[in-house]
């Protein structure tokens, strides 16, 4: 089980730099101070802690990627990380742009203020471009414009109803925050779910990830302005969701995954019809794949922008088929106990060149393997069943999954059968800080396409 390791200030920087950090968050401790808590990955993931009893916390950002972490939780909890200088706003929005945004300066540079209100069906979010001509020298990214304090609103509740609120957070992933959510406050309470549950939510975040990425292709046909890609792999994400609505009454997937339940066999002959129906998507997207490939005009406009290489995806703390596409073949499906796995190995695209194209090439890459995985789980009926008790839960819990965006983290506190603290730290949270480097040196007309290759979510800041 998780539990929570406490260390004073002159072990923090040390102890970290010792682990495999997976985020960072800030608490209030039990006796009312607040303290810093990071996610050690692992084959058992753990909680540390340091308190922060004037406030102040050494910072971590010359360690590891945690400058969205302190940021937010300075605006938050107030505190100040010792080091992180200057420490600039996040979640909160200041008028003077000094106090959020990057001083750049030099001779024809010119800044091109974007959003945060967009012209098509879009979450909000401000990007302030710093230009030369049409060259961006840097991006400053604004996002928390609609912070919702959906885990302020989970603290209180039941594990049951916490869960609800947390698997709102976002549509397009509400499956896997609902899994990382559930793994989290299973492991707080001593509990293992059994291979039956382990199976159903491993398919459910397979089929997420299918028409994540048919959308996520289609995005990026729709930033080159490829209309027949477009609208192919919309009707390919459309089917596949329509299959997602048929075994679990949502197209979304809300509510599928709870603490008590999961879907149940809907019969061998709706379940062949689904995998027949999945397998034909994935080999027609296949197909439409290779059309892609030699189309000269999309292959010219995603080849270069945005992008990334391994260095820089480490030093970002990238996550998930971003990462991938530079090469770095991170996943947490490679050790998932709690999911079902078995020989699971992470790939990655043909051509790992951390641009535009190879995140579109991680998605074909990554769709194949998840269509693999959805017929190999419906070839036999589901049959979810109640988690074990262990009896060594310690009221502390860290759940890991792995997104269509790369890995999700949640963190859960029990006291007394309720929910102390939650916190969730999505796959797109950790990849926001990446589109900005990624959008520099491209020419600013480029920028919607480099955004679109991530094609990460606005709602999963504004939680």
């Amino acid at each position: 089980m998780a539990g929570i390791e406490r260390v004073g200030a002159d072990a923090w920087r040390d102890r970290v730099a010792r682990g495999n950090v997976a985020g960072l968050h800030a608490a209030i401790g039990p006796d009312g101070t607040p303290e810093v808590r990071a996610v050690l990955a692992g084959e058992t993931p753990r909680l540390l802690a340091v308190a922060a009893p004037g406030g102040v916390v050494p910072t971590l950002v010359d360690l590891l990627p945690a400058g969205w972490d302190e940021r937010e939780a300075a605006d938050l909890y107030g505190l100040r990380f010792e080091g992180h200088d200057p420490h600039r706003a996040l979640v909160h929005h200041p008028d003077d742009r000094d106090l959020w945004a990057t001083p750049v300066v030099g001779s024809d540079v010119h800044t091109v203020p974007v959003g945060p209100v967009h012209a098509g069906v879009i979450e909000s979010g401000h990007f302030l471009f710093h230009v030369v001509g049409e060259r961006v020298l840097h991006v400053d990214a604004r996002l928390f414009h609609k912070h919702r304090g959906l885990e302020r609103h989970a603290e209180g509740r039941s594990p049951e109803d916490a869960g609800r609120v947390l698997s709102r957070v976002c549509a397009g992933c509400a499956v896997t925050n609902a899994v990382a959510y559930a793994a989290a406050t299973e492991d707080a309470l001593g509990r293992v779910p059994g291979e039956g549950t382990r199976r159903v939510r491993t398919l459910l975040i397979e089929l997420e990830r299918m028409w994540n990425h048919l959308n996520d292709v289609s995005q990026i046909c729709a930033g080159v302005g490829l209309a027949p890609g477009t609208m192919l792999f919309a009707t390919l994400k459309e089917r596949v969701q329509r299959v997602c609505a048929l075994l679990t009454g949502h197209r979304f997937m809300f509510d599928a995954v709870t603490l008590a339940s999961a879907p149940g066999d809907p019969g061998d002959a709706a379940r062949e019809a689904m995998r027949a129906e999945l397998a034909a998507v994935a080999a027609d997207a296949a197909t439409a794949a290779r059309g892609l490939l030699f189309d000269t005009s999309l292959r010219d406009r995603t080849s270069g922008p945005g992008r990334i290489d391994a260095d820089a995806v480490r030093e970002l703390g990238v996550v998930g088929p971003a990462a991938r596409a530079a090469g770095v073949a991170a996943d947490s499906r490679t050790d998932a106990p709690r999911l079902w796995y078995p020989g699971f190995a992470a790939v990655v695209p043909p051509t790992p060149a951390g641009d535009v194209a190879a995140r579109l090439e991680a998605r074909w890459v990554e769709l194949e393997q998840a269509a693999g995985i959805v017929g190999e789980l419906l070839s036999a009926p589901l049959r979810p069943d109640a988690p074990a008790d262990t009896g060594t839960g310690t009221g502390h819990g860290v759940g890991i999954a792995e997104s269509p965006r790369g890995r999700t983290v949640c963190t859960v506190e029990i006291r007394g059968g309720t929910v102390r603290r939650v916190h969730l730290r999505t796959g797109s949270y950790a990849n926001w800080p990446a589109v900005a480097v990624a959008g520099t040196r491209a020419i600013l007309p480029d920028f919607p396409l480099v955004n679109k290759s991530f094609e990460l979510c606005y709602a999963c800041v504004d939680r």
